[in-house]
């Protein structure tokens, strides 16, 4: 059995621990079966029976898969709180891969709306106590001060990249030569290739990662497994009855984590465990927690809004062979790839005067408003007449307004968060994307490729707005922020 100290002085991939290479791999596969059913999935809610699909209305279709994203993200909360009181990280993350596992083989097996049901629950749950735990345990292979730590988050989330650049591409492809599927089955594959190097790989993590940081007295377990099977059932419950059903799932969604958000806020706010200093501080991410939300509710359109998009309005016809739908959401980790290093090193060269974290945000709203302005000049222009070009022009600037924002609200959820409440300041940071992801599909119900002029210029206005409020904003946040850059 590695003990920490053995993991964290390990060299052996590439002068960084083994357990590194083990990560990489599981995130790579998670990420790959994950944005390549992502890939597909809107077009097979809403492609008629004949096609394939499962012949829902477009609306109720996007509204499926934003709520779908919203939930991964929720999960995220609910995955950390697993492996902070009951399981730890490492064996959080080995039951998230088997669960993520069991939803994409019932997507690829099970017919119709109970394939949907039980695979996106499934998934959704899997694959937000994934993303929460591998990010922590690749944290506890370095010990504090080891100068590698960067460069290994970055080795790591190179395979959060490669996997989603290569999962559309060939789930997209099994889907258009075979069927759904089939691109379902290859999802349910890849993420059974991660969970078989996974745990052959599981002795190198060291036992840091299989740590429970703070445990749930025994005398409390009864009790929130209790409460687990309780909302389970009462979920069910709301399903079966119709209360809850695709029309309104969106919906759902976004109240919930709504509601879950500003409990958090005001647990926080009225602790008696936080100082005066901290209080300010959470009162300062409030208005960029408003923006996290407002950026993903545009950014995650890209399963949404621009997958219907690509689908009717796109020309992808390449020397006379059509693309694949899905091939477009791989443009996104290519850019991420190429222009995360370079944003990367501009801020490290600006150093003291690169833009505040405020700023940031507001560039990454601005800019996020204007991508869906670029749409603007095709309007009306016929089916699937759009250039390519421009698509991949567009996706450009999802890429550096999500390199502006996103990685910095991460961590600035850290440097905000009062001394108690730690990881509660981080799920609030998930909380926000949940709630944009999960609007990302409610805003999709509007979308018309009949009419898509208001539609675009609405929800881009909107977007700049909210950037330009939170530039004037600017001057009192940072003085909320007690002297958080």
């Amino acid at each position: 059995m590695s003990t920490s100290t053995e993991v964290q002085q390990d060299t052996r991939f590439f002068g960084h621990p083994r357990g590194l290479a083990n990560l990489f791999g599981v995130e790579m596969w998670e990420r790959f079966s994950y944005y390549g059913m992502l890939g597909i999935l809107p077009i097979y809610l809403y492609y008629k029976v004949e096609q394939g699909g499962l012949g829902l209305a477009q609306e109720s279709a996007l509204g499926i898969v934003g709520a779908y994203g919203g939930l991964v993200y929720l999960s995220a909360v609910i995955g950390a709180w697993v492996a902070d009181r009951l399981l730890g990280s490492e064996r959080t993350l080995f039951y998230s891969a088997v669960l993520i596992m069991i939803g994409h083989i019932s997507l690829a097996l099970l017919p119709g709306l109970a394939g949907i049901g039980v695979g996106l629950v499934c998934v959704a749950v899997g694959s937000g106590g994934l993303k929460s735990n591998a990010t922590a345990i690749v944290g506890t292979l370095y010990a504090d001060g080891d100068e590698r730590r960067d460069a290994g988050f970055t080795i790591f989330y190179m395979g959060v990249n490669l996997g989603g650049f290569v999962g559309p591409l060939l789930t997209g492809l099994a889907q258009t030569e075979v069927g759904f599927h089939l691109g379902f089955g290859l999802a349910a594959i890849g993420m059974a290739l991660g969970l078989i190097q996974y745990t052959f790989g599981r002795k190198n993590l060291g036992e840091k990662a299989r740590e429970i940081p703070n445990p749930l007295p025994s005398s409390q377990r009864l009790l929130a497994i209790g409460a687990a099977l309780v909302l389970v059932a009462a979920v069910v419950a709301l399903v079966m009855t119709g209360v809850v059903n695709p029309g309104n799932l969106a919906d759902v969604v976004v109240v919930v984590v709504g509601v879950i958000s500003v409990i958090y806020f005001l647990v926080i706010l009225t602790s008696g465990k936080i100082t005066g200093d901290e209080r300010s501080r959470v009162f300062s991410f409030i208005p960029m927690f408003i923006a996290s939300a407002v950026f993903f509710s545009l950014y995650q359109q890209q399963f949404t809004v621009v997958a219907a998009y690509t689908d009717q309005r796109l020309n992808r016809s390449l020397f006379g062979w059509e693309l694949p739908v899905s091939w477009v959401n791989s443009i996104n980790p290519v850019f991420i790839i190429v222009f995360a290093p370079v944003l990367a090193a501009l801020w490290t060269k600006l150093g003291e005067r690169q833009p505040s974290t405020p700023m940031k945000f507001v560039l990454g709203t601005v800019l996020m408003g204007a991508a869906f302005l670029l749409f603007l000049p095709m309007v009306g222009s016929g089916k699937n007449a759009s250039p390519m070009l421009a698509m991949v022009g567009i996706l450009f600037v999802f890429t550096i307004a999500e390199l502006c924002l996103s990685p910095v609200g991460l961590s600035l959820s850290t440097k905000l968060a009062p001394e108690a409440f730690r990881t509660q300041m981080v799920a609030l940071n998930f909380l926000s994307i949940s709630f944009g992801t999960a609007m990302s599909g409610k805003l999709a119900e509007y979308y018309s490729v009949d009419d898509e002029a208001p539609y675009f210029s609405t929800v881009g206005g909107v977007a700049i707005g909210v950037g330009v409020l939170l530039f004037l904003g600017i001057p009192f946040i940072r003085k909320l922020m007690k002297g958080v850059h």
